[in-house]
């Protein structure tokens, strides 16, 4: 099989890739929003998904999201990419049933690196018992994957990003910092721990987190990806017209992230981020300047960020073992506090 490294045919990884939020927000704030009496949620809030009510009462909840390599081995970058395309639909509280491929692909590249992406997004979508049926690919110089998914639910069983209360607490089920790594991997400066760490973290499907969660009551819920942990803490604050409080050290980081931050090797994304939402954080001037890097670095397949009673997080954390980052309070002067 040809050897050729996929990071080294794309400029940006994984989520980091994604338009900056500034150039995606203008172009989606032009458009007109779409009234159908049958669509429950649309972009208007940020949701994670489209839902669609068919006429027998049937939720369908949809998403797609593709992305170009962030690891060199094209099978694990199918199971990044299908992890994190599957996300959203955990995100909404549901559960992907179907899905199609959608897929990039460069001519210099053998067949079985195709073959071996494939295989890795079918792996996953078999793991979270859903069916992967056609698709669709086109020839490109950068390689990309990732896939068109559906899910199905009944009333009052989808999550959205509206509706945290004052009083919740914050749980994130996935550490930070896979954008870091990605960058550092790219430079050849990362350990292979912290290699090993990222992967480990980015084919983890969000399912085994959602389904824990069913078992509570859950206010709000997002996952974490391109626009960072502030940046989707930001939209659930602002949808739920509250205050999230992030509590800094509370956030759960994986190993050498903030050594490869002070050493510069940040994303793109990262400073997208910081430039686009930064002004709805206020924060605290005594965290460092790498632990507020990783607060707005772009994750790739990332974890689930809850608002949930008091109660029910403590009991959700203690179970699962996902920490509690922080609070909901009434809507302050700016969306997003860190402590």
């Amino acid at each position: 099989m040809n050897m050729v490294k996929l990071t080294s045919l794309v400029k940006t990884s994984g989520c980091a890739a994604k338009l900056p939020p500034a150039q995606l927000h203008e172009v989606l704030g032009s458009l007109p929003l779409v009234h159908d009496e049958h669509l429950v949620g649309g972009f208007e809030n940020s949701d994670d998904a489209l839902v669609y009510r068919l006429d027998n009462g049937t939720l369908v909840i949809q998403t797609v999201d593709f992305f170009p390599p962030m690891v060199d081995d094209p099978y694990t970058f199918g199971q990044v990419a299908a992890a994190n395309a599957l996300s959203d639909i955990y995100a909404m509280g549901s559960e992907p049933k179907i899905a199609m491929n959608l897929m990039c692909f460069p001519s210099c590249l053998e067949l079985e690196v195709m073959h071996q992406i494939l295989l890795g997004g079918l792996d996953k979508a078999n793991e979270a018992g859903a069916v992967i049926a056609g698709g669709h690919t086109i020839s490109d110089p950068t390689p990309k994957y990732g896939l068109c998914v559906t899910g199905f639910a009944k009333e009052g069983e989808v999550w959205a990003n509206k509706g945290a209360q004052e009083g919740d607490l914050l749980v994130l089920t996935k550490s930070l910092g896979v954008g870091i790594i990605n960058t550092a991997v790219k430079a050849s400066m990362a350990s292979e721990e912290a290699a090993s760490a990222a992967i480990k973290s980015m084919v983890t499907l969000n399912k085994y987190a959602r389904d824990e969660a069913l078992g509570y009551t859950v206010h709000a819920a997002t996952d974490i990806t391109g626009f960072s942990l502030l940046g989707h803490s930001q939209e659930m604050a602002v949808a739920s017209d509250v205050q999230l409080v992030i509590e800094s050290e509370k956030v759960p980081i994986l190993p050498f992230v903030e050594e490869y931050s002070i050493q510069g090797l940040n994303p793109g994304g990262l400073y997208n981020n910081r430039d686009y939402i930064g002004g709805s954080v206020d924060m605290v001037a005594s965290i460092r300047q790498s632990l507020q890097d990783v607060l707005y670095d772009p994750q790739t397949s990332g974890g689930l960020l809850f608002s949930m009673p008091g109660k029910d997080a403590k009991a959700y954390s203690e179970k699962t073992g996902f920490p509690i980052i922080g609070y909901v309070k009434a809507k302050g002067e700016k969306p997003i506090l860190v402590v």
